[in-house]
C-alpha cells in the first residue's frame, strides 16, 4: 500500500500529521516551536558555510603566497598546519560540505514536515560536533594557537546539535525502524527544485574558489 498524509492540521500546543503504510497508522506530533527551531538551525548552518567558505578561501589563495622563510603565528599557524587537511583537501572545505548538508536537511525538512529527517539529522550533526571538538581540542592542546574563525565554526556546529536535540524533544515521532517504508512517501512529498538549487549554488560557489587558483596570473 502506497503512503498517503492523511491529515495535517493545527490544534492546540501541537501539529500533528498521520501517515498510513500497510495497513497501519503511524502518528507524529511537532510542538509549535519546531518549525522555528528549524528557521534557526538553517540560519546557524548558513553561518558555518559562510565561515567555512571564508576559511577555504584562505587555504586556496592566500597561503599558496606564503614565503617558505616567513614567521606564522596566530590563525595561520592553525590553517596552515598538518592537522588542517585531510589529505590535500582543507577541513574548511569539508565544513562546507557538512554545512550544506545541514541547510539541505533543514530545507528537506522546511518542505516536507517528514520525521525521518529528524532522525538522520541526529547522526549528522553529532558527527560535526565531535569533529569540531577534536580539532579545538588540537588548536589549544597540540598547536597551541587559535583560530577565532575556525573556533566560529565549532561553535555552530555545536549549536546545531544541541538544536536538534532541542527539536528532538520537541517531537514526538516514530523511532527510525517504524519508518522504513516512509521513503517513498517522503520522496513523494518533496520539492527537489529547491534542494537541487541550494545545492547547485553551494557547489558551484566551491568549483568557483577553487577554479580561481587556476588562472593563468602573472606573477613576476
Amino acid at each position: 500500500m502506497e503512503l498517503h498524509l492523511v491529515h495535517n492540521t493545527y490544534s492546540g500546543v501541537w501539529v500533528n500529521y498521520y501517515c498510513m503504510s500497510n495497513a497501519r497508522q503511524l502518528d507524529w506530533n511537532y510542538s509549535k516551536h519546531v518549525p522555528r527551531l528549524f528557521g534557526v538551525f538553517t540560519a546557524i548552518a548558513i553561518l558555518g558555510w559562510v565561515v567555512s567558505a571564508f576559511l577555504s578561501g584562505i587555504h586556496f589563495w592566500a597561503v599558496p603566497l606564503i614565503p617558505p622563510e616567513a614567521d606564522i603565528s596566530g590563525s595561520l599557524e592553525v590553517i596552515t598546519s598538518s592537522w588542517a587537511y585531510v589529505g590535500s583537501i582543507p577541513l574548511a572545505t569539508l565544513g562546507m560540505f557538512y554545512y550544506m548538508t545541514a541547510i539541505l536537511m533543514a530545507v528537506w525538512w522546511l518542505d516536507t514536515r517528514h520525521p525521518l529527517i529528524v532522525k538522520i539529522l541526529t547522526p549528522i550533526t553529532a558527527t560535526g560536533v565531535v569533529a569540531s571538538a577534536y580539532f579545538v581540542y588540537l588548536q589549544l592542546g597540540v598547536i597551541g594557537s587559535i583560530c577565532p574563525f575556525c573556533m566560529i565554526s565549532a561553535a555552530g556546529s555545536t549549536m546545531l546539535f544541541i538544536l536538534e536535540l532541542v527539536i528532538l524533544r520537541q517531537s514526538d515521532i516514530p523511532k527510525v525502524g517504524e519508518m522504513r517504508g516512509e521513503i517513498d512517501e517522503l520522496i513523494g512529498m518533496t520539492t527537489f527544485k529547491w534542494l537541487v538549487i541550494i545545492g547547485a549554488i553551494g557547489l558551484l560557489t566551491l568549483g568557483a574558489f577553487y577554479g580561481a587558483t587556476l588562472a593563468p596570473v602573472p606573477t613576476g
